[in-house]
Formats: C-alpha cells, structure tokens, sequence
C-alpha cells in the first residue's frame, strides 16, 4: 500500500520534470510578440493559420520557406529550410525565437 501511495505522489512530478527537460514553451503569437524579450533564444512551440506562404531558393541552391502565423489578433513570422509541406490552414510550429528579427526559425512544421 505503501508503494502505491508513493507512486502517486511521485508521478506527477516526474511528468512535471519530463516537460521541463524538453525546453519547449507552449505559446501564442500574440503572448510571444507581447513579450519577445522573455522568449527570446527559447525553444517554443506555437500554433496558429498559416498566411503569406513565400517559397524561395538561397543562393546556394537550398530550397527554404517563410510564412506568417496568425492567431487572429497577432502574427509572427516563421522561417523553414525545404519546401512548404502546409500551404494554408493550421500548423504547429517547433523552433527558436529570434527575439532581434521577431520571428521563429523552425525546426519542426506539422500541419493540422
């Protein structure tokens, strides 16, 4: 009985200490622009409608994308190496804030 009772006094923290260990921070556009300052260099994930989709090739050949996340009240700029998998719609954004540009650099695009 004992065990049981640690158990469940202690899984919760452990859930706790897995999500901070990841690094990510849940967030909006709108509460990421707001306060570009905390989340500046942080790993975030946000979510939002993809608009003003722009596909482009670097010099050097290498395909990459940008588009702007909207949740309706803000929009924040996202930048993505290789081609565009969402178009328009949904998605949800993992990546870094570049808190000097305002924008995201992506490492993860999913859409919805």
């Amino acid at each position: 009985m004992t065990r049981v009772w640690f158990a469940l006094l202690i899984l919760p923290a452990l859930c706790t200490i897995a999500r901070a260990q990841d690094g990510a921070v849940r967030t909006s556009p709108s509460e990421l622009l707001g306060n570009a300052g905390v989340f500046a260099g942080k790993t975030i994930t946000v979510s939002g409608t993809v608009i003003n989709l722009q596909e482009t090739v670097s010099k050097t050949g290498k395909g990459y994308y940008t588009f702007d996340l909207s949740d309706g009240a803000e929009a924040v700029r996202v930048l993505s190496t290789g081609k565009a998998r969402c178009k328009a719609g949904r998605a949800t954004v993992d990546g870094t804030f570049d808190g000097v540009r305002r924008q995201i650099v992506s490492t993860r695009v999913r859409c919805r």
